[in-house]
């Protein structure tokens, strides 16, 4: 009953976000025109404009919708690169997890009874390797976050672990993007698209996937150099 009860309030949730159009604020063009409007209210009441905006961030992440890239650029435009990363890190954990334990609490034994046995072959890769695998996601963005929440909850992985994984191997996209979002919150005329901050900003933004591949790759084959050596000695 329990469950029925929250799977109910979440969709409401939803449905209002989506028939109240709330989407909208979630866009790069109402940033950039409301960006004035929001420097403005983060210099007034800083302490409420960064507990609103964390919340925000939380309830966008756990409930999968769209706008946590955006709201990840706006981090940056209203409180700068450090502040901004210090508040996106947290709340996009925060509301990774809340959307993995929803996913464990409403889903997992449903699944696990109707796929069972397709599923436990699976089970215990991840509970050997479980950390690596979701290191391996969270550097490498091949499925989209909000995937990968929903599909972790759905595994043996334990929630510390979960936490505490995201929250590090998120941290470097998080600080690019945010790095980013200040950038673009700089810009005042046509002029400064070409200046050298934003243009590293957008190198960073654009070749991360690539560099975290590459790392990501080397680390596999180390691993898989490792457990040939070990079975050989064996």
């Amino acid at each position: 009953m329990q469950k029925k009860i929250l799977i109910l309030l979440i969709a409401l949730v939803i449905v209002v976000f989506f028939a109240l159009d709330l989407q909208q604020y979630l866009s790069f063009d109402y940033l950039k025109s409301a960006q004035g409007n929001l420097l403005e209210w983060r210099d007034g009441q800083p302490l409420i404009a960064a507990s609103i905006f964390f919340a925000a961030y939380v309830v966008v992440t756990a409930l999968s919708l769209p706008g946590a890239a955006i709201m990840t650029l706006a981090g940056g435009a209203i409180f700068g690169l450090w502040w901004g990363v210090l508040l996106v890190s947290f709340a996009s954990t925060l509301g990774a997890s809340c959307a993995f334990l929803a996913s464990r609490y409403l889903f997992r034994d449903a699944v696990q009874a109707k796929f069972g046995a397709k599923l436990s072959s699976i089970n215990e890769g991840f509970a050997k390797n479980g950390n690596w695998y979701l290191a391996s996601l969270r550097f490498l963005p091949i499925a989209p976050f909000f995937m990968v929440n929903l599909l972790m909850g759905l595994t043996p992985i334990r929630l510390r672990s979960y936490y505490l994984v995201s929250q590090l191997c998120m941290f470097p996209g998080t600080l690019i993007y945010v790095n980013a979002g200040s950038q673009l919150a700089s810009l005042q005329n046509p002029s400064d698209i070409f200046s050298f901050e934003l243009f590293i900003a957008f190198f960073l933004l654009a070749f991360f996937p690539l560099i975290v591949k590459g790392i990501t790759g080397a680390i596999s084959k180390k691993r898989l150099y490792a457990k040939v050596e070990t079975s050989q000695e064996i």
